[in-house]
């Protein structure tokens, strides 16, 4: 099937369209730009001339892809990127800026839903089927997991660092490193259970759900989880602490003995 391509649209030379590309009212794609097989750009949308984005991808009316870095010291010239995967939905006023490294990119995923003016700063990875509610700013070099949920208008921190399955809830602010699996908000943001929602519509249950929620407890208390037989999640949960984390870990929220993880 060939392009829909508006005729008010501006497609630069030099632009990469695949097959069953819809382009619409004056929206512009940049030369250098990849546009992936079945993806819809809507009215308004810009995609500049770094950005390799994948198949079925769709861009609402004044999405934004490629943004230079809001970097006071970065050149223009610098051969950067922004790679996007396949299928996921960027709303009303969407921004992604490229990396600000030579050779870099700015990573999305696939699958994600990224909600009205949201934001997806400079270097930041973000990883699949990953949820970004209204207003939510991730700032530059920010590491975001799969199977994310971010509320509305949350704003992380620079070099922070977001684990899989993590919650956060709307209008929290982060400033240190969230670790996966868990639901996390207040002010200051405090951990204070694990996302069993999200875990069991993961398919996460069972033994496997019974092994978080005792890792839980055990972080909780500041207690090592070698003890635990390993999981799947478990080990990606070893793996994600033991890395390198530039702002720490945000601390836990008092419960009383009676609740439950």
């Amino acid at each position: 099937m060939s392009n829909l391509i508006h005729p008010t649209a501006y497609i630069e030379s030099g632009a990469i369209l695949a097959e069953n590309v819809r382009v619409g009212p004056f929206a512009v794609v940049e030369a250098g730009a990849s546009v992936g097989s079945g993806s819809q750009i809507g009215a308004h949308a810009v995609v500049h001339g770094r950005v390799k984005m994948g198949a079925n991808n769709i861009l609402h009316p004044h999405a934004v892809l490629g943004g230079l870095p809001q970097d006071t010291g970065f050149q223009p010239e610098t051969e950067s990127w922004l790679e996007i995967g396949d299928g996921n939905v960027f709303r009303e006023g969407f921004t992604a800026h490229r990396a600000t490294k030579a050779g870099a990119a700015t990573m999305i995923g696939s699958g994600c839903y990224f909600m009205n003016n949201s934001h997806v700063a400079h270097d930041c990875r973000v990883g699949d089927n990953t949820i970004f509610a209204n207003n939510v700013a991730i700032g530059g070099h920010v590491e975001v997991g799969n199977n994310v949920f971010m509320g509305g208008a949350v704003v992380v921190h620079q070099f922070c660092r977001v684990g899989s399955y993590a919650i956060i809830q709307g209008t929290t602010g982060i400033n240190m490193d969230v670790i996966p699996f868990t639901l996390i908000g207040g002010r200051p943001a405090k951990h204070y259970r694990l996302n069993i929602v999200g875990l069991r519509r993961a398919g996460i249950a069972g033994d496997r759900l019974k092994a978080l929620s005792a890792a839980f407890r055990l972080l909780r208390n500041k207690k090592s989880l070698d003890e635990l037989q390993s999981t799947e999640e478990l080990q990606y949960l070893k793996n994600w602490l033991a890395a390198d984390s530039k702002r720490g870990l945000h601390g836990f929220m008092s419960i009383a003995p009676t609740d439950h993880d």
